[in-house]
């Protein structure tokens, strides 16, 4: 029976490790160094892909005979790129913004076995509808969570869900940052079992 492939995660995400961690601690972090910049007139979805592929691939050359997960999200309103606040002012900014609307939250994961180099890939679209906020909700929100690594200024799997009205997904742990239901799948296409 050939030996079971390593896993690698192509990430720096604290998030995304968690959520790993729901299947298996049997891993190895390897942050991939490359620009996450968007492409002249590069649409949402394709940016958020071929960064999964990228981070992907940019790690897989040190982890020959792994299976390299590589993954990348980005959220929008109106189309416009909603980023990570990185400090309470733009956290503020961006949830005022997002009061009693909706924001698409992308995220893509690629799967690439470098034994034969096959890319599996995904793409989930998130809805996420917030509720008309009060800004001392938002102040009391972001005094108490911190969101400012968080695209779109909150944390739905924490204090954050309390500023929505709805989350339509066809798995919730894409909004968080990794979608499980499909890495699953990829993972079983490659060999490995779960559960």
């Amino acid at each position: 029976m050939p030996a079971t492939p390593q896993l690698i995660l192509a990430s720096s995400s604290p998030y995304r490790r968690i959520l790993l961690e729901r299947l298996t601690r049997n891993f190895h972090l390897d942050p991939p160094e490359l620009d996450e910049s968007g492409l002249p007139n590069e649409p949402v979805e394709a940016r958020v892909k071929r960064l999964a592929v990228e981070k992907a691939e940019a790690v897989a050359i040190r982890h020959a005979g792994a299976l390299v997960i590589g993954c990348d999200q980005l959220a929008a309103c109106d189309g416009k790129i909603l980023g990570k606040p990185g400090n309470q002012a733009r956290a503020l900014d961006q949830l005022a913004a997002v009061s009693g609307r909706s924001v698409v939250f992308h995220t893509a994961v690629c799967l690439l076995d470098t034994r034969d180099q096959r890319h599996y890939q995904h793409l989930d679209t998130t809805n996420v509808r917030f509720r008309k906020l009060l800004a001392a909700e938002i102040d009391r929100y972001l005094n108490a969570e911190q969101p400012y690594d968080c695209a779109g200024s909150f944390r739905s799997e924490a204090l954050g869900v309390s500023l929505l009205d709805a989350i339509e997904s066809e798995d919730p742990t894409a909004l968080i940052g990794l979608p499980l239901i499909a890495l699953c799948r990829m993972l079983r296409a490659c060999g490995l079992p779960l559960p």
